[in-house]
């Protein structure tokens, strides 16, 4: 059941502390969409700025997805009470055809991308977001529904950089190998005098592009809902209800339905919450492995377009290393970005199988824009050729006798 602390407001000096390492950031974007979590993060940081001498630059930005009548009525409500605060804001909009699938997902890619270009214009670095102690334990079950590893239950980071969640397969979500893997209790970065250009529309197909000096900042992941609703009611001030978070047809609205009754059990958003942050450590420590074996184990052969692996110390190293050293390969050389973390399961079993009889086969497939060839001494990775057409070939596996099978990289 939840506390008193659970549901109490946040004071003054608690808000201070939870947002006290963005002063050093010469400019925030608070991403407010009118629901009670972003309107508490507006108000909140709207009072922070009041207390500090040196103020870093603060703007807000609402996205209308245009999915809602009520939308466009709610933005205009963000932009009264941000302009009745003090904060400069400015409403953008998603335009042309929606999806008629996967519709959630493509509104979050499309979200941040507009968040970023926004950002961009505004010469700021940081983008803040509302995120709280709910939305990551929602996280980690979805993530666990997914079949996602270690690196995806790590859930969401206080910190990230936004060109790795614009490059995950599906951001928030969570899934495979494309989920963001870099965590954040380093410094917030100083804001660099230019940003890499990129394309920022949400229909852009520029997959491997990335904002590499913008970062995402999540300072309430610790903090359940009910507070920063509890918050928004002690002050008076109103906020939005979006229909669509208990809308059925949605995942996240579904296990949020759930939510009760894990909680029950024992399973509730701070115990998920606190796994997150175990596997978190544990990724880390993996990943300081991986750091180290790339070292010893893996030379560039080609610079940026071919790396080779030994391919015996390769297959002595534990298996979640082994596996990560590929990954990292492949989507260093390849151009389709991570590699979702199946597929590379698959293709470090037959990698492993193409070692025991590799007097007899030649290993060769391509996959996320790589081709991996193993010859029974050193796993080769470079950039796979051109198909016909002017697209990467989705898979190949290459016998001895010289035929080529394509088939497809599960």
């Amino acid at each position: 059941m939840p506390t008193a602390k659970d549901v109490a407001a946040i004071s003054a000096a608690e808000a201070h502390g939870l947002l006290a390492d963005l002063q050093q950031s010469s400019g925030l974007l608070l991403a407010v969409s009118g629901g009670p979590d972003s309107t508490a993060l507006l108000v909140l940081a709207a009072r922070w700025l009041k207390t500090l001498r040196k103020k870093p630059k603060l703007v807000a930005v609402t996205v209308d997805h245009g999915l809602r009548p009520e939308s466009r009525r709610e933005a205009a409500d963000v932009a009264r009470l941000a302009r009745r605060l003090g904060i400069p804001h400015r409403i953008v909009r998603w335009k042309g055809r929606k999806p008629k699938t996967g519709l959630q997902q493509a509104a979050r890619r499309a979200r941040y991308q507009l968040l970023a270009a926004a950002a961009q214009r505004a010469g700021v670095e940081h983008i803040v977001t509302a995120h709280t102690l709910d939305d990551q334990a929602e996280t980690v079950l979805i993530r666990m529904a997914r079949g996602s590893g270690i690196t995806g239950l790590s859930a969401m980071r206080r910190v990230t950089p936004l060109d790795a969640l614009l490059r995950s397969p599906s951001p928030l979500g969570g899934e495979g190998r494309g989920e963001e893997s870099s965590d954040s209790r380093k410094p917030l970065p100083p804001h660099p005098n230019a940003l890499r250009a990129f394309d920022l529309s949400p229909t852009g197909r520029d997959k491997r592009a990335a904002v590499t000096s913008l970062f995402l900042v999540r300072p309430f992941l610790d903090i359940p809902k009910a507070r920063l609703v509890a918050t928004l009611r002690a002050l008076g001030v109103k906020f939005a209800e979006d229909p669509s978070n208990r809308d059925p047809r949605f995942t996240r609205a579904r296990l949020r339905a759930v939510m009760p009754a894990l909680a029950g059990e024992g399973l509730d958003a701070r115990r998920l919450s606190v796994l997150a942050r175990r596997l978190r450590r544990a990724d880390a420590a993996v990943e300081a492995v991986v750091d180290r074996a790339m070292v010893e184990f893996v030379s560039d052969s080609g610079g940026q377009r071919a790396m080779s692996i030994d391919a015996a110390k390769m297959h002595g190293a534990p298996a979640e290393v082994a596996l990560r050293m590929v990954g990292r390969a492949i989507a260093k050389i390849g151009d389709e970005g991570p590699v979702e973390l199946a597929k590379l399961e698959t293709l470090l079993a037959a990698l492993a199988v193409s070692g025991k009889t590799a007097a007899k086969t030649r290993f060769r497939r391509t996959l996320a824009g790589a081709m991996v060839t193993f010859d029974g001494e050193r796993i080769e990775i470079e950039r796979a050729p051109a198909r016909r057409g002017g697209g990467r070939g989705k898979n190949l596996t290459k016998r001895a006798s010289g035929s080529v099978k394509q088939g497809k990289a599960r």
